[in-house]
């Protein structure tokens, strides 16, 4: 049984009598342990199909199993404990607190789940190290770079070992090398079992996934491999795609 399933998915965005429809008729499913980048321009509904993959946001029509349960139904508690022990979020900006240290930033799903404080910090500092940020766990965000903010971004992430790992636009603030190490973590972490799922707009960041879902005007339209897009974007090779290269050979 696949990890998620959509069938039918719509969703409706409505300001008066104006109705947006972001989604309309989405239906595929994604496997334990896959890495699949959803992929398009901006207006065509991948961060929309994150949001509610995410569990953050709730579909119009059709429906959504995740791990085996419908999704649709589901109450807002039943919505937060589910995002709380099944997904693990990274986001483009980060979302770090700016008043707290890394490790402290790291506890928070920790918190929330009732972890005692002793094993919320051994857990934090384990999730870190393996970000490689051993030494900078005791920096506030204003005190790292962009690179070190979303590593704690996502030690955040998995230290609850959540089975799937959400990412929006991970790469987007970021410039090319240190886009290379931080989807180097996030192919580490595919090796180890983790279902990932990544909202990308970039070709060379999609080639690091199993799977490319092409999203366009609300769309799902293709679904294909990153070799497809390997070669569509071999006229124009950056070093992102260079490096991920030299680093798979």
């Amino acid at each position: 049984m696949p990890i998620i399933e959509v069938k039918d998915l719509v969703k409706i965005y409505k300001t008066g009598d104006i109705e947006l429809r972001a989604l309309d008729g989405i239906t595929c499913s994604i496997e334990h342990g896959e890495f699949v980048c959803i992929m398009g321009p901006s207006g065509s509904g991948k961060s929309t199909m994150m949001n509610i993959l995410g569990c953050l946001d709730v579909l119009t029509s059709g429906e959504y199993i995740l791990d085996g349960v419908s999704v649709r139904n589901q109450n807002r508690a039943a919505l937060a404990d589910i995002r709380n022990h099944k997904i693990g979020f990274v986001f483009q900006g980060y979302n770090l607190l700016q008043k707290a240290d890394a490790l402290e930033n790291v506890e928070m799903p920790l918190m929330y789940r009732g972890v005692p404080s002793s094993k919320r910090r051994k857990l934090a500092k384990e999730a870190l190290e393996s970000v490689g940020l051993e030494t900078q766990i005791h920096k506030r965000p204003v005190q790292m770079s962009g690179g070190q903010q979303q590593r704690v971004a996502i030690a955040r992430a998995i230290v609850g070992k959540a089975p799937i790992l959400m990412a929006d636009e991970p790469t987007g603030a970021l410039d090319t090398k240190t886009s290379v190490e931080i989807m180097q973590i996030f192919t580490e972490l595919h090796k180890e079992g983790t279902t990932i799922i990544l909202v990308t707009h970039e070709p060379d960041i999609a080639t690091w996934s199993d799977r490319v879902l092409r999203f366009r005007d609300g769309k799902l339209v293709a679904d294909e491999t990153p070799e497809k897009i390997s070669k569509e974007n071999e006229a124009k090779p950056g070093l992102v795609n260079n490096e991920k290269l030299e680093v798979r050979n």
